[in-house]
């Protein structure tokens, strides 16, 4: 019988070197390495039975990848298509299924108000798209586009009048300017509002520390201590905080929280301290810019828009309070809910700074007018709706 001669293997300057990376890269498979490094003592001029002890696999291997790259080069290392089973779902079948997870399910006629993926995969077999698709097949599906049908957010239309000059005056006190005029060094912008409601949850068992493996583990059942309000002046620029607690929100207590910063210097001395504040019937409307402007005549109060508390940066400052004192909430009485407030405020005054604030007014406007954008086109599809 004829003997079968070893085919012969010269390697371009690109080859090697893509063959070298292959063979010495830390991320490169193994089998991508094992093949690489077969070529590359095959160019050496090595024979197959020595390569395949120096890598450690069969003469049979050798030979297969010394013909495939001596036929097709550096594409011959490359896995061939394999057939593998025929789909059992046909395109147009998946296509219904997700477009199904993209209405709501009131519109289907379903009494839900959230898909699931177990829910689909029923709706998909009751509706006849196929006689039977399970649950782990129509969530690979959804997740292959990025559909998440059970989850929601909430949004709400700005239908407030005089929008956007109210949010522009707060914006502009974040850059430090007022009527177009800079703030002076003796000028200061005060963020406030209330917290209400944080209650002394006394736990029916101890709470116990994080172990190895284990979370912190909080007793769900628990005694009511009470409920109290926080109330909060942040200053915007020195990133400071001034707070107190109150059984309950009203005017009183809010202007018990004006009298404790202005009385304070530098607020006292103060050319204008601008006080920026939502809404809420502690401090809404003219009475309480009069007010104010009564008790503290350099003090200015200036309202966010309605529906617009985001605008106001204590709410920051709130939601740390929240992450990190108040849950998970564990208070034997009210007066140990004020302690660790009053603690965490000297805390957070001697090593803050002062928020990253990014909206400006150019924010804004682009933000209104990809509104009037959406409602004009919102508009637009109704009346066609209509007169089709």
């Amino acid at each position: 019988m004829p003997v079968v001669t070893a085919r012969l293997i010269v390697l371009t300057a690109a080859e090697r070197h893509r063959l070298k990376k292959a063979a010495y890269g830390h991320r490169t498979e193994h089998r991508a390495r094992v093949r690489a490094w077969i070529v590359l003592l095959v160019a050496r001029g090595r024979s197959n039975a020595r390569i395949a002890v120096e890598v450690g696999v069969h003469v049979d291997t050798v030979r297969t990848w010394r013909g495939r790259f001596a036929a097709l080069g550096l594409s011959g290392l490359s896995d061939r298509k394999r057939p593998g089973r025929p789909p059992v779902f046909t395109p147009i079948q998946v296509a219904q299924i997700k477009a199904l997870a993209c209405q709501l399910p009131v519109e289907t006629g379903t009494p839900l108000s959230r898909w699931s993926c177990p829910e689909l995969a029923r709706e998909a077999m009751s509706r006849g798209i196929t006689a039977f698709v399970s649950t782990s097949t129509v969530r690979r599906w959804i997740d292959q586009d990025a559909i998440k049908p059970w989850q929601y957010r909430s949004w709400i239309f700005i239908t407030a009048p005089g929008f956007h000059p109210k949010a522009a005056r707060v914006l502009d006190l974040y850059a430090r300017t007022w009527d177009r005029e800079p703030l002076g060094a003796d000028e200061y912008v005060v963020s406030a509002d209330e917290k209400t409601s944080i209650q002394a949850r006394c736990r029916c068992h101890p709470t116990l520390a994080p172990g190895q493996a284990r979370a912190m583990r909080v007793n769900h059942t628990y005694g009511r201590g009470g409920a109290l309000a926080y109330l909060a002046a942040y200053d915007v620029h020195a990133a400071k905080v001034f707070g107190r607690t109150e059984p309950r929100t009203r005017i009183d207590p809010f202007m018990n929280l004006v009298a404790q910063v202005m009385t304070q210097e530098p607020y006292a001395s103060a050319k204008r301290v601008f006080w920026v504040v939502d809404n809420g019937s502690s401090h809404r409307g003219k009475k309480a810019s009069d007010r104010l402007a009564a008790a503290f005549p350099n003090a200015v109060l200036v309202h966010t828009p309605v529906h617009a508390s985001w605008l106001n940066q204590v709410e920051i400052f709130f939601s740390v309070v929240q992450r990190k004192v108040v849950s998970p909430n564990d208070f034997t009485d009210l007066a140990q809910v004020g302690d660790r407030l009053r603690a965490f405020e000297d805390r957070y005054n001697a090593t803050a700074q002062p928020f990253q604030w990014k909206f400006t007014t150019s924010d804004l406007d682009d933000l209104l007018a990809r509104l009037d954008r959406h409602a004009a086109d919102h508009q637009e599809e109704s009346s066609a709706s209509l007169a089709a």
